[in-house]
């Protein structure tokens, strides 16, 4: 069993600022570990009573707070399965679904957007919505051409309602640490902030989407919905079928999830080579398995421009972490501003620190699990003083690609995916190879 409950224990115990409510049971809680009842089973306690206030929360609210919920939602897989269980179904909500606009407010954006006579776009369209995401609502139509087309909504004042939500979640930093000890949210929500406002510009979706749809045009392993028309807070694209990657997760044969893993996997390696973007929104409501077996992406609105494919350092960096060199790990950390300056780190700890999370990428075939990102998990949340992580910084440049890395990471542990994904690093990421 993992041991993140009893460390939520300690944390818990300093968390002043906790809601009313919450301490109280909280204090009820631990006060009960003295009538017999174990420290894991309190910390268990402690850490589905939070899950379940968080989850409502978040399950209440639009925008930021539904960004939030995506990205959460992904790293359920690294709580013990008695926390995570109960939950996931709330969590898998969260990454497609929210309360629907009235149809009088979704035809006013279309026109403002659009025209007056934005009817005459479309041969028909669903006032009924699709599927609801953090800043708007997709509604399936035929454009006038016949073509089936998802268009994507704004919702009115979204960019109120996202700091509105980021102000609530900041308040809710600590409860969130209960769950995920040591994490730290406020560069995450931070993060959030900068890729959420630039979600809002569809302009900007729209561009990006189309240098992915041209860069993977005919494709055999993958589909891009080209872009079809874009105006102020309304984006039109071809609609794709395909199963959700959260089915294929809960429902999903071996052979699927691992194919899906495979295709997921390439995807996030190839696209800054193919087209000078990386997907920062690889949560799984973005990801479709298509019935030819190719793997359908929608979604561009969070990406990372890397203009001739990843940072040659990255994948030097991923390469020395397979080798296993104390000595060369040390100095690649150093040399990529990772160990910050005037620190001692001991290569030996750091190498042995790294050695698990370099398994996907060191190995022919690795096969991805619940249980292995929980290890890993509670290695890097650790708070322990001789913890190596305590000393390590995360350079503004790797943030977005770190941010991408670990939520793929997240979903391929979801599906349990086994494949050669060593061989997609070899293919696509510079630097990995070596000379």
């Amino acid at each position: 069993m993992s041991d993140l409950p009893l460390r939520a224990v300690t944390r818990t115990a300093k968390l002043a600022s906790l809601p009313l409510g919450f301490a109280g049971r909280t204090a009820l809680g631990i006060g009960k570990k003295t009538f017999g009842r174990s420290a894991e089973a309190v910390a268990t306690q402690i850490q589905a009573r939070t899950a379940e206030q968080l989850f409502k929360v978040l399950g209440e609210l639009k925008g930021g707070a539904m960004k939030f919920g995506q990205v959460m939602s992904i790293f359920e897989a690294a709580l013990p399965p008695e926390i995570a269980g109960p939950y996931r179904a709330t969590l898998t909500r969260l990454q497609e679904a929210a309360p629907p606009m009235p149809v009088t407010t979704v035809h006013k954006v279309l026109a403002e957007s659009l025209g007056p006579d934005w009817q005459e776009e479309f041969q028909s369209f669903d006032d009924r919505p699709a599927a609801a995401a953090s800043i708007g609502q997709v509604h399936k139509a035929v454009w006038k051409d016949g073509r089936e087309v998802a268009v994507k909504v704004q919702y009115p004042g979204a960019g109120k309602a996202l700091i509105s939500d980021f102000n609530q979640l900041s308040r809710m930093g600590k409860l969130v640490g209960v769950l995920f000890p040591g994490a730290d949210m406020k560069t995450i929500l931070e993060e959030l902030k900068d890729r959420v406002r630039e979600e809002l510009d569809y302009t900007v979706e729209a561009a990006s989407q189309q240098a992915f749809a041209e860069a993977y045009r005919d494709d055999p392993d993958f589909l891009v919905p080209e872009v079809v028309a874009q105006s102020g807070t309304v984006l039109v694209t071809e609609w794709i079928y395909g199963t959700p990657l959260s089915k294929i997760i809960t429902d999903g044969t071996k052979k699927e999830r691992d194919r899906a893993g495979l295709l997921f996997a390439r995807f996030l390696f190839s696209a800054p080579t193919r087209c000078g973007h990386l997907h920062a929104d690889p949560h799984p409501g973005n990801f479709r398995l298509m019935e030819d077996g190719r793997l359908g992406v929608i979604d561009f609105g969070a990406v990372d421009r890397l203009e001739g494919g990843f940072q040659e350092g990255i994948g030097a960096l991923m390469r020395i972490g397979t080798l296993g060199d104390p000595d060369m790990i040390v100095k690649a950390c150093r040399a990529e501003g990772i160990i910050r300056e005037g620190v001692d780190v001991d290569g030996e700890q750091l190498a042995a620190f790294i050695e698990p999370m370099a398994l996907p990428l060191k190995s022919e075939t690795f096969q991805f699990s619940r249980e292995w990102l929980r290890d890993q998990a509670a290695r890097v949340t650790d708070l322990r003083p001789d913890n190596v992580v305590r000393y390590l910084n995360l350079p503004k440049d790797y943030v977005l690609v770190h941010r991408t890395v670990g939520l793929g990471t997240g979903v391929l542990c979801q599906l349990e995916a086994e494949g050669p994904f060593r061989g997609e690093a070899l293919a696509w990421v510079k630097g990995f190879a070596g000379e």
